[in-house]
């Protein structure tokens, strides 16, 4: 699923225009965006929690040289999913192979 499909979703069940529906997701995102760059978590009850970790610098290695450099410290975004999710996509795994 892509951006794209999520605004046709939302339009179908919402009754917004596209073009409405499309500024809102947008906007929504940007605000998840912003959050993130000032190192603030996101946490959506039922989906579960964005939050942005420190990774420190490291050695790693060219795969293709071989060469060992030092690959630098940096911040990445890590998500934990939700209790209630995690339920609810391992319900549907055990109900398509039953």
């Amino acid at each position: 699923m892509n951006k794209k499909d999520i605004v046709e979703a939302i339009h179908s069940k919402v009754g917004f225009s596209k073009r409405e529906t499309a500024a809102i997701v947008d906007k929504a995102l940007e605000l998840l965006k912003t959050a993130l760059a000032e190192g603030d978590p996101v946490m959506i009850s039922a989906f579960g929690k964005f939050s942005v970790r420190e990774k420190k610098a490291h050695k790693g290695r060219n795969p293709k040289t071989g060469e060992t450099i030092t690959l630098p410290a940096r911040k990445v975004v890590t998500f934990k999913v939700s209790r209630v999710l995690k339920e609810r996509i391992n319900a549907a795994h055990r109900d398509r192979d039953t």
